[in-house]
């Protein structure tokens, strides 16, 4: 999967979006945070599905993988915004909005969100599949999941949730485009059979997700996250409604949990996932 994610990181160098104009930073600023890095998480979840269960499809995978990766991208530009989190670093750098201005994110976060659509019409699948794969990155990323956890954690802020409200946000704000990445794989590999499976082991991943963000937001530093932490004071965030200590009780919970259900899966499925998944079920201690 190591050699799989390079040829990934070749693609995504390779087919950054193209808009020539005499703006004198719109394509800089569109590259920025593409070329940034950042853990590659979701395609890599997509890409070990389909090595798993057909890997001559891995090249024209690396498409849906690319479009998982520019909404991702997307959301957090956005997420960053000084009307959101009003973040200065991620993946390292310069947020958009300090490096440029607050227009220039807004707009390439809107570039990123709808290129990501353009990519999964172009990939080379049949009609049916684009459109299973399209229905499932819009479904997810969009108005009843990624977009709507957004809505409910900003509008939310210095107002407790329930602990049943908060873990409804995060289902949304990130477990679900964690689920769609390994939908998506099972979609492309014509494991139909596979797909609910998988996207229900990946809410639960997606939640584990959050649980340790928030974890790592007040045990780590800017520097070692590669973003602005300490950032969650006014947030709904686990470790404010259940504790740090609480919290990592949670996180171990759900982690020995998916490393049942891991167990559970074929075995060149297990092969695949599990060393991309050993070190993030364990991350957050």
């Amino acid at each position: 999967m190591v050699v799989f994610l390079k040829e990934f990181e070749a693609y995504l160098s390779s087919h950054l979006p193209k808009a020539p104009s005499f703006h004198p930073h719109y394509e800089d600023a569109i590259a920025q945070m593409l070329l940034a890095g950042g853990k590659r998480f979701r395609p890599a979840l997509l890409l070990a599905v389909v090595k798993a269960h057909n890997s001559l499809l891995i090249p024209s995978a690396y498409a849906a993988a690319y479009a998982i990766e520019l909404l991702h991208t997307y959301s957090l530009i956005h997420d960053d915004l000084p009307c959101m989190d009003d973040a200065d670093l991620r993946r390292g750098k310069q947020t958009l909005h300090i490096k440029y201005d607050e227009v220039t994110a807004v707009l390439v976060g809107d570039a990123l969100n709808t290129y990501a659509f353009e990519v999964l019409s172009e990939s080379a699948f049949s009609d049916e599949v684009r459109v299973k794969l399209i229905r499932s990155l819009a479904k997810n990323g969009g108005i009843g999941g990624m977009v709507l956890g957004q809505a409910i954690d900003c509008q939310f802020e210095n107002q407790p949730l329930r602990i049943e409200q908060v873990k409804i946000l995060h289902i949304n704000k990130t477990a679900k485009l964690i689920a769609a990445s390994l939908q998506m794989g099972a979609i492309i590999s014509g494991q139909n059979d596979l797909a609910k499976e998988l996207y229900d082991f990946g809410i639960k991943l997606g939640l584990l997700f959050q649980v340790q963000d928030d974890i790592l937001d007040v045990t780590q530093t800017s520097e070692e996250a590669g973003k602005t932490s300490q950032n969650d004071g006014d947030k709904n965030s686990f470790v404010k409604l259940l504790g740090l200590e609480g919290t990592m009780a949670e996180a171990d919970k759900l982690a020995e949990e998916l490393n049942e259900q891991l167990k559970g899966f074929d075995t060149r499925l297990y092969n695949e996932l599990s060393p991309i998944l050993s070190k993030y079920l364990a991350r957050h201690k």
